[in-house]
């Protein structure tokens, strides 16, 4: 694993952290596939975003963790920043950076996310044609989850409330050093409201995944971009490749990755579901990550 620093041309100033696997016996005189892996909202590159990219360089690719801008090891102010337009922008950035490498071939560049990453990862691949696959984890599209729910029983019209709380904090922020923030996982154990977002509690504040740089919370005034960003717009038009969603069959964001699978143009779609499964086993349960491991591992290596 090689630690970089790339900076970006997005427009916004920042240089992006990232972790890069190599796969064995690894010949940089010869050419490789490549694959941009983006990590869930609140979360790093450190944790299961670094573990699926890995274990994805042992099918033969390139792969890449990192952090977004405004977070992790990647700089940018405010910190926490979790503006979805500039979140989708990082891949591309990130693919900038791997075209500038002698040994990935230009025309085998793939992207995946989990959770929110692969929301963002849709994004990117319906503006950015460079990428020719992409592959999801226990998908999230942000701006669904925060208008519909976890599990989709809300209507969009009774989110406003949230825009009006977002534009609050902007004004909050404007006239204090202290800037108003929301947790994107339970920060509390007795803040989850049910058992599998209690697990997203416990991945992001014990020691079974905590790390320093995953505080876990991002700003309020964010919601005025969340709640009506949609990362799947236009994917009836403009997702035309390859996809492949994996989701567990117990998860209550299934209906997201279900949501990808429907409104993708694509004509090579599938969604592959870990019986048994929930949101959070797929981010480190050993044999539920094996089997989405497999799966993305042989998708890749016919797609790209």
């Amino acid at each position: 694993m090689d630690t970089i620093k790339i900076n970006t041309l997005n427009g916004y100033g920042t240089t992006i952290a990232a972790n890069l696997y190599l796969p064995d016996a690894f010949d940089s005189t010869q050419q490789y596939p490549a694959l941009v892996v983006s990590h869930p909202g609140g979360g790093v590159k450190e944790q299961t975003a670094g573990l699926y990219a890995r274990h994805l360089a042992s099918h033969g690719l390139v792969t890449i963790a990192f952090d977004r801008s405004f977070q992790g090891a990647s700089s940018g102010e405010p910190r926490q920043l979790e503006n979805p337009h500039i979140s989708t922008e990082d891949i591309s950035a990130v693919v900038d950076y791997l075209t500038t490498l002698p040994y990935i071939d230009r025309d085998r560049i793939g992207a995946m996310g989990i959770c929110a990453g692969a929301g963002y990862t849709a994004n990117a691949a319906i503006n950015d044609r460079r990428i020719k696959a992409i592959g999801t984890v226990s998908a999230v599209n942000i701006g669904q989850m925060f208008r519909n729910g976890w599990e989709n029983t809300i209507k969009d019209a009774d989110a406003a409330g949230l825009l009006e709380h977002g534009s609050q904090a902007r004004t909050n922020d404007a006239n204090s050093p202290d800037l108003a923030t929301i947790p994107l996982a339970p920060l509390r154990r007795e803040d989850a409201p049910n058992a599998e977002l209690e697990q997203a509690w416990e991945y992001y504040h014990t020691p079974r995944c905590q790390h320093p740089n995953a505080p876990g919370f991002t700003l309020a005034r964010n919601l005025n971009q969340i709640i009506t960003y949609d990362a799947y717009h236009k994917a009836e038009a403009f997702l035309t490749q390859p996809t492949l969603c994996v989701a567990g069959s117990e998860a209550g964001s299934k209906w997201m990755s279900e949501d990808l699978i429907a409104r993708a143009a694509s004509q090579d779609k599938s969604l592959h579901l870990v019986q048994g499964a929930n949101h959070m086993d797929l981010y480190d349960g050993d044999a539920a990550v094996n089997e989405a491991v497999a799966a993305l591992g042989a998708f890749f290596q016919a797609k790209l």
